[in-house]
């Protein structure tokens, strides 16, 4: 097919731009380079490829893209709580406005899949999952825009949402900002972190298992359109005093203290079931424990910070 991909020299764009050039798609990829990232390159050989500098906001930009393709995969956003709630106008244009007024571009034969976050439930209840059922509740600017950027893509007859759990992994873009990221580089770095709301839970997903999943959307469209599917591991419900210690089952002298006064922004506090797609056939592949050990490798090869949105 001819895909398109706004975003995707970003962290979870430059991944799946490989696989689904390796899948025998062709892809196009509209990106504005905000952070002047060469994470394309090694794909330019492809004659399948094709990177186009510009901005998904501007709709006359996007139009003669739009129209040629089969598959709009709208990655563009600006990612994170602290990004967003420092340009909150920027934040509802791209990751919003930009994908509504494209959707209106679009005929209702082609496809569209939304690489969307989990960060809309919010904080759920105590030992309760949250199932694609559970009423949307987000807690931060950045989850309405994505809720709201869903509900649109959702109107689309031929489409597929992914509520992607906190991804880690690493990326020819890399982002320190993402939790399991963060922590490793400081046991790295820092041998320390200290934890403000140890307790609150998350779920996280390999970035490698997040280009799975879209590639398994597209093999399975048909039987899968016009649901929201969460994406991440079962077994990976955690929370952050969790995570630490099975990070320092990988670097035993990592030491890590909750703090005893003080508190995190970040309120998200959720766990999250996974069996909607689960049912379909997908299994992700890349567990939190290898991708734990892929991450100290990586990591010790970056000495600053310039990886993260935060």
């Amino acid at each position: 097919m001819k895909v398109l991909v706004s975003g995707g020299a970003g962290y979870i764009g430059s991944i799946l731009t490989e696989a689904l050039l390796d899948a025998g798609h062709q892809v196009t990829v509209i990106d504005n380079f905000l952070y002047e990232q060469n994470s394309l390159s090694p794909l330019c050989w492809n004659p399948n490829f094709q990177p186009i500098k510009g901005d998904a906001r501007d709709i006359f930009f996007m139009r003669d893209h739009l129209l040629d393709c089969d598959l709009f995969i709208p990655l563009a956003a600006l990612v994170g709580m602290p990004q967003c709630a420092r340009d909150p106008i920027g934040a509802e244009s791209t990751n919003h406005q930009a994908i509504a007024q494209s959707l209106h571009l679009l005929t209702p034969y082609q496809k569209v899949i939304f690489p969307n976050t989990n960060s809309g439930y919010g904080v759920g209840k105590k030992n309760k999952e949250c199932t694609e059922d559970t009423p949307l509740l987000p807690i931060s600017h950045y989850g309405r825009t994505k809720m709201n950027a869903e509900i649109a893509v959702l109107r689309h007859p031929n489409s597929i949402v992914l509520r992607l759990a906190t991804v880690f992994g690493m990326s020819p873009r890399m982002r320190l900002d993402l939790l399991v990221n963060d922590f490793v580089y400081r046991a790295i770095t820092d041998k320390a972190v200290v934890l403000f709301e140890g307790h609150f839970k998350r779920n996280y997903i390999h970035v490698r298992d997040v280009a799975r999943a879209l590639l398994h959307c597209i093999d399975n469209f048909e039987s899968m359109k016009g649901k929201p599917y969460n994406v991440g591991l079962s077994n990976a419900n955690l929370s952050k005093l969790e995570l630490c210690e099975k990070i320092k089952q990988h670097i035993p002298k990592f030491v890590y203290l909750e703090a005893p006064i003080g508190e995190d922004i970040d309120k998200r506090d959720y766990i999250v079931s996974n069996a909607r797609i689960e049912a379909t056939g997908f299994t992700p592949q890349y567990s939190l424990d290898w991708g734990i050990d892929e991450l100290i490798k990586g990591l010790r090869l970056l000495k600053n910070t310039r990886y993260g949105n935060a």
